[in-house]
């Protein structure tokens, strides 16, 4: 990994301009989700598990965790292209199963798009294993 120090930290309203921009060079935005209503609600729910990582006082990460006292969640994990494979995404992912421990909870659980080969080899990297007796199944409740 780099030299740079980096700091991980909640997120802050000022961030949000910087976040989603992330969000886009990242290509975690799809156009059925509203990012910016993805961090309202954040912030509403558990708004300490929405940490950005900073270098230089420049946000190269973030990452949105939950806790619901069964199982964690991991959403919005990103790293900026010209930092990814330098360590950053572990540093990020490390800080908040630390935090997610600290909440007593016992297993995470996060969704990986089938076509993501990259993202794939980066979790089992971290030794996440796909769940293959498992189907995610959703309903929106709420159309962005």
């Amino acid at each position: 990994m780099s030299e740079e120090r980096c700091i991980i930290r909640p997120f802050k309203l000022e961030d949000k301009e910087s976040v989603v921009e992330l969000w886009k060079i990242c290509r975690l935005v799809r156009p059925w989700n509203n990012p910016e209503k993805d961090i309202e609600r954040k912030l509403s729910v558990q708004s300490e598990m929405f940490l950005v990582l900073e270098i230089h006082g420049s946000i190269i990460g973030s990452v949105m965790a939950a806790y619901d006292g069964h199982r964690g969640v991991i959403n919005y994990l990103a790293v900026h292209p010209g930092y990814q494979k330098k360590g950053y995404g572990k540093i990020l992912m490390t800080h908040v199963e630390q935090e997610l421990l600290k909440k007593g909870c016992p297993k995470i659980n996060l969704l990986v798009r089938s076509d993501n080969l990259n993202v794939k080899r980066f979790y089992k990297g971290l030794h996440y294993e796909e769940q293959d007796d498992v189907k995610v199944f959703g309903k929106r409740l709420i159309p962005d």
